[in-house]
């Protein structure tokens, strides 16, 4: 689908979304591995993605099947709780895991989140407050934030 972010392939198994990949995204697996093309599996992800680019959706409401490790999913659940247009550190996210010491690793995690936007990864930066890597690039991140902010 096309976004304000570029185009976005979204991914299925099972039924649930499982991918949500930008062009140029680190970490996208090869277009051979996505199977056939079915743009009916993804009516509602994309209608949710138009409401929230539209500035009208502030959270996701699909089904996800999000493959990692448990520590990965462990993450990427933390940022689920992030709210829309707020920011937190890595080393918050590890503190609320109960991984104080897991900031690095967080990091690792947030980098690998399969479903972007919808898992809001970009919601998650420095220390300091600066932005800081990007699966989908530093310029995409901070335009969801700022979007998200004037939203």
């Amino acid at each position: 689908m096309d976004s304000p972010v570029g185009p976005l392939t979204l991914v299925a198994t099972g039924g649930a979304l499982s991918g949500l990949y930008m062009e140029q995204q680190r970490y996208r697996p090869g277009e051979e591995t996505f199977g056939e093309r079915d743009d009916s599996l993804f009516a509602e992800a994309v209608e949710q993605l138009a409401e929230y680019f539209a500035g009208d959706r502030t959270e996701f409401d699909l089904p996800l099947a999000l493959s990692g490790t448990v520590f990965q999913r462990t993450v990427w659940s933390a940022l689920r709780e992030i709210p829309y247009g707020e920011t937190v550190s890595y080393g918050e996210i590890a503190m609320r895991i109960g991984r104080p010491t897991a900031a690095r690793a967080v990091g690792l995690a947030n980098g690998k989140n399969p479903v972007g936007i919808i898992v809001p990864c970009h919601r998650v930066v420095g220390s300091t407050g600066d932005l800081t890597g990007y699966g989908g690039g530093l310029d995409r991140k901070r335009h969801l934030l700022d979007f998200e902010r004037a939203h």
